[in-house]
This record gives structure tokens, sequence and C-alpha cells, in this order.
């Protein structure tokens, strides 16, 4: 049974910082790719960013490109979403996933097969 558990979340001024983290078990962390998305009230959940299981590979959304950076610790099982330069508009409720096999494409959304309960982060103008 794969578990994904998100912490990190909180509240923060715009133009400001916080590292979500997104703790994961159950399987071979290291072979499975995983992502980050978002959902704002009354919005469509968001494809923020991906990273392929070895870390080489990564996505992201034009509209966190250049401010969030996505990794992951292997060893830790654990991946990592650094939100830089925040915006009001990136408040929302941040989930981590995970593609259901390990050979599964990071790119596709319909992919992701196990999801973290959320983790909130408000940013105030």
């Amino acid at each position: 049974q794969v578990q994904l558990v998100e912490s990190g979340g909180g509240l923060v001024q715009a133009g400001g910082s916080l590292r979500l983290s997104c703790a994961a078990s159950g399987r071979t962390f290291s072979a499975f790719g995983m992502g980050w998305f978002r959902q704002a009230p009354g919005k469509e959940r968001e494809f923020l960013a991906a990273i392929s299981g070895s870390g080489g590979s990564t996505y992201y959304a034009d509209s966190v490109k250049g401010r969030f950076t996505i990794s992951r610790d292997n060893a830790m099982n654990t991946m990592y979403l650094q939100m830089n330069s925040l915006k009001p508009e990136d408040t929302a409720i941040y989930y981590c996933a995970a593609v259901k096999f390990y050979y599964s494409s990071i790119y596709l959304r319909n992919d992701y097969a196990y999801w973290g309960q959320g983790t909130q982060v408000t940013v105030s103008s």
C-alpha cells in the first residue's frame, strides 16, 4: 500500500518562500515518478511539476517555471517542492502524487494513481 504524506504548508507573505515535503512509503521509492499538483477553491486540480524516479528528468508548468523547484532524496524516500517568489494566486491545497507503474509517464496526469492528503498553502498580499 503506497502512502504519501505532505508537510510544510502554511501562511506566507507574497514574495516569500516555502518548502513542501512528501514522505513516501509502501514500495521502492526510487523506481517511480512523482509529481506535485494543487487545487484552489472553485478551480480544477493543476499539474505543477514532476520528477522521474532517478531525478534526472523534470517537468514544470508554465505557471511555476522559474519559481518552483522539484527534487527528491531517494535515500530518505522524500520528494520536495521549493517554492520561491510566492504570489497570492499560488494559494491552494498542494498534493503530492506518485505514478502507478514504474514505466508510467511522469508527464501524463492520468498516470498518477496515488495521492497524499494535501497541505494548505496561503499567500497573503
